[in-house]
């Protein structure tokens, strides 16, 4: 990743819901979009190899491609960076994105801490991923958000419609664009 590249507004995660589909997807996206590989699914060399495919699409394309790892498996992959809980991310020593992950007031505390350079913020609507699981909704989000050091990218049941309904520019899907 370049040196203080401004972090996208889009961000596409992948799991094993859309691994078929994220490749087009990926393609597809027309302006450079943050790519969050998941795939815990895969054993560990499988992943590495799903990694490395969907990495030279995310190169070719623009986009910014983490990986939800531990940092010196996230660097071993050549990522640019590396996604998860705070408590597991520890302090940002290095110069990989961190990409935090927060569902309530304490981690986007923990996120602040570390000095994460965004903090995904969960589950704002209802999701495919924990059917029936608690939301944050627009108004609980947004209070949550500016509590945060760094940008919010809204994550759960995502999607463009969700986005203009919840006026918010920065946000993910796993669902979403697929």
């Amino acid at each position: 990743m370049r040196q203080r590249q401004t972090l996208p507004q889009l961000w596409l995660l992948s799991d094993q819901r859309n691994q078929h589909v994220i490749e087009p997807a990926l393609r597809s996206l027309r302006v450079p979009a943050g790519f969050i590989f998941r795939d815990y699914h895969l054993s560990p060399h499988e992943r590495a190899k799903r990694f490395a495919r969907l990495q030279r699409i995310c190169r070719h394309k623009g986009h910014v491609a983490i990986v939800s790892t531990d940092r010196a498996t996230a660097r071993r992959m050549g990522a640019d960076g590396v996604y998860g809980a705070p408590l597991a991310l520890g302090l940002r020593r290095n110069r990989m994105v961190t990409i935090a992950t927060a569902h309530s007031l304490r981690e986007i505390a923990r996120a602040n801490r570390m000095g994460a350079d965004a903090i995904m913020l969960s589950a704002v609507f209802p999701t495919r991923s924990h059917p029936g699981g608690r939301t944050l909704g627009p108004l609980r989000f947004r209070l949550m958000a500016c509590r945060a050091a760094t940008p919010v990218i809204a994550l759960g049941g995502m999607n463009p419609r969700n986005a203009r309904r919840l006026k918010w520019n920065r946000w993910a899907a796993i669902d979403g664009l697929s």
